[in-house]
């Protein structure tokens, strides 16, 4: 997991002590999840009450730019963040509960770079996310 306060310091931003204090909670909520910025801001807000809501949004666009933290959208209508990690992974999404399972499979990545080959391109990024729900055990 990348530290997010390091990674902006790295780059030139000026980082505030409110700017210090959102990206270590982004750091620290990206190890269990995927907050969005209500969560962020909440989180934030409990370790300074002088931080507000628009402090937050700012912050994380300012994150994001940077190329600090990835905005996520997976179809429930909230943005949601993580902080840029050193390796790739996927998501898989429970539709029913929300829940969002990382993980890396090595076939997965093989067959997306040999479909891009196929079609005339050479893979520099890519974006998985798979949308499902928890099979019924049948007893």
């Amino acid at each position: 997991m990348i530290d997010v306060k390091k990674m902006c310091s790295e780059k030139g931003l000026r980082m505030t002590e409110q700017r210090n204090t959102i990206a270590d909670v982004i750091t620290e909520m990206s190890t269990t999840g995927h907050p969005d910025v209500n969560e962020i801001f909440l989180s934030a807000n409990k370790k300074d009450k002088n931080i507000s809501i628009a402090t937050v949004y700012r912050t994380v666009k300012l994150f994001e730019e940077y190329g600090a933290i990835e905005k996520l959208e997976f179809k429930d209508g909230r943005s949601r963040y993580e902080a840029i990690e050193e390796t790739h992974h996927d998501h898989l999404i429970d539709i029913e509960t929300g829940e969002i399972h990382e993980f890396t499979n090595d076939e997965i990545e093989t067959i997306q770079t040999r479909v891009a080959s196929e079609l005339g391109f050479k893979l520099v990024d890519h974006r998985l996310e798979l949308y499902g729900v928890k099979k019924k055990n049948k007893n």
